[in-house]
């Protein structure tokens, strides 16, 4: 895990055991992972342009990242079709001010 702590994790969630750690440490590493996916950056670009020493990873990020890891860890089987659920647009309203922005030029 890159900047998510097991505690801040087991907090999020209301888990009060220790036999899940190593599930919620994967879940933990594949929401970090998703998340600079969804924003199109690296961790290092994170930290370079919106960390701060004392904190390199800014809360908003570290927020949408407990809310990924407590789907994952609630919602452990895919649902059946006529249960999906919308993304919660906290995480959009979260991440968008940090995602990379392209933009394409036709010659």
């Amino acid at each position: 895990m890159k900047w998510l702590e097991i505690d801040w994790i087991k907090a999020h969630s209301s888990i009060d055991y220790d036999c899940d750690d190593a599930l919620l440490e994967l879940y933990a590493n594949s929401a970090e992972n998703a998340l600079l996916r969804t924003i199109g950056r690296t961790y290092d670009e994170v930290v370079e342009l919106f960390g701060t020493p004392d904190q390199p990873v800014p809360p908003d990020l570290i927020h949408a990242s407990l809310m990924l890891v407590d789907v994952a860890y609630t919602h452990r089987s895919p649902e059946a079709a006529g249960q999906r659920h919308l993304r919660d647009y906290t995480f959009d309203f979260l991440v968008a001010p940090f995602m990379k922005l392209t933009t394409t030029i036709d010659e």
